[in-house]
């Protein structure tokens, strides 16, 4: 599996929406990539802070920013 994959299926990794297969193919690759293990936990974590306090927007443009430098991060290191 590679990190595009990878990252394809993290909202149903996190939702535990994979089938046992997909789940055994995304926990390996996260035993061999720390930038994926990061973004799991990290985008996991966030997840949970959101849920546990009061929404609020995002200032304009960050959402996108942060999807292009993980994304740009993702692809150096795997």
């Amino acid at each position: 599996m590679k990190c595009k994959e990878f990252l394809a299926l993290l909202d149903d990794l996190i939702d535990d929406s994979v089938s046992p297969e997909t789940r055994t193919e995304l926990q390996t690759h996260l035993g061999k990539c720390g930038h994926c293990e990061i973004i799991f936990n990290t985008t996991r974590k966030t997840i949970e802070i959101y849920r546990s306090h009061e929404i609020y927007d995002l200032p304009a443009g960050l959402r996108d920013r942060l999807h292009a430098a993980i994304m740009a991060r993702c692809k150096k290191g795997c």
